[in-house]
């Protein structure tokens, strides 16, 4: 990125600490993942007994949602990928570890809150005995160790957009879950995903307030990396999950999110539509004709993501609806 823009990010220091970290919870504010699971440290038969009650709230869930609710726990948990993609933005990034800079306090803090995210999710799918914790484990490992590839090129311009947009969908999708869980009969584990969602939005807020204040400083820059984002199109950061058997893993995890309404493609237009309304695009003045450019493809491209879907819909309904086994749930067949 070229020294002039790595300084706008030196020169927003003092507006990052006053405005983007506060919304940072202190850590003795916050919630633990404890007290949301049974506790280990009763008296062993009453920790049965949680246990026990936990599972049988569970029971009625079907085997599509605990694809979609291990999908997410895996993706909150390969979170070590998320830090290093932020921290190798240019101007943003952690570079001694310690830092004191507000971009790096924000990273470090902020991975610690989202940190008790996939503990919880974890904890409460292995005491749920109804996963194969082997094989999400190694899905773990697999996905940690092959990275995500974002397309965000250490441009914190774009990095912002992207973190804007995801945490966007963790939202939505933390919240679909949530309300499954209760129509589904569990509400302890409603809670759980409403709890998690709520981290989310107010993570999305943080990162949508940066692009805000890029686009009052540098319009044409900060358009123009919208533009390049929504063309590449946002990737999920889990998109190269892989269990040592599914090669296809993420697209059938995303089609099982799809059908039973986790997350769906109107859901990524709604988000779209959404941050089009906050960042005010659509009336953004001024522009080159390369922000121009960026501005009418973006304010034009949520209609299309509909089309488009309605007619991959519309493709769907005449074939043959079809399984797949996924090994999360021992090999159980799901239908996509």
């Amino acid at each position: 990125m070229p020294p002039e823009k790595v300084e706008i990010f030196k020169s927003l220091e003092g507006w990052a600490s006053e405005s983007v970290l506060p919304l940072l919870k202190p850590v003795e504010q916050c919630w633990q993942p404890q007290s949301m699971v049974p506790d280990s440290s009763l008296p062993f038969e009453e920790f049965k007994d949680q246990v026990k009650d936990l599972r049988d709230r569970t029971k009625e869930l079907p085997d599509e949602y605990f694809v979609v609710l291990v999908g997410d726990m895996v993706t909150e948990d390969a979170l070590p990928t998320y830090q290093s993609m932020i921290n190798n933005l240019d101007g943003v990034g952690d570079e001694i570890g310690s830092s004191p800079s507000p971009w790096a306090v924000w990273t470090r803090a902020w991975t610690a809150e989202e940190n008790r995210h996939g503990d919880l999710l974890r904890t409460y799918l292995y005491l749920s005995g109804r996963v194969d914790m082997t094989m999400i484990e190694k899905t773990v490992q697999y996905l940690i160790g092959a990275g995500m590839d974002p397309g965000t090129e250490n441009n914190p311009y774009l990095g912002f957009v992207y973190t804007s947009f995801q945490e966007r969908a963790t939202f939505v999708s933390h919240g679909n879950t949530a309300r499954l869980a209760k129509e589904g009969g569990d509400p302890v584990l409603a809670r759980i995903c409403g709890t998690i969602a709520a981290d989310e939005r107010r993570h999305e807020n943080a990162y949508a307030k940066i692009v805000e204040k890029l686009l009052e400083i540098d319009p044409n820059g900060a358009m123009v990396a919208i533009g390049d984002m929504m063309e590449k199109k946002i990737t999920m950061p889990a998109h190269l999950m892989y269990d040592g058997q599914d090669p296809k893993l993420f697209e059938h995890f995303s089609a099982v999110a799809q059908r039973i309404g986790v997350y769906t493609a109107n859901d990524y237009a709604d988000i779209l539509e959404f941050l089009i309304g906050r960042w005010r695009l659509e009336k953004l003045e001024g522009l080159n004709a390369d922000g121009k450019r960026a501005q009418d493809f973006v304010c034009g491209l949520a209609p299309r993501i509909r089309r488009l879907q309605e007619r991959a819909d519309a493709r769907a309904r005449k074939m043959k609806p079809h399984g797949v086994k996924f090994s999360w749930i021992f090999n159980n067949e799901v239908i996509l």
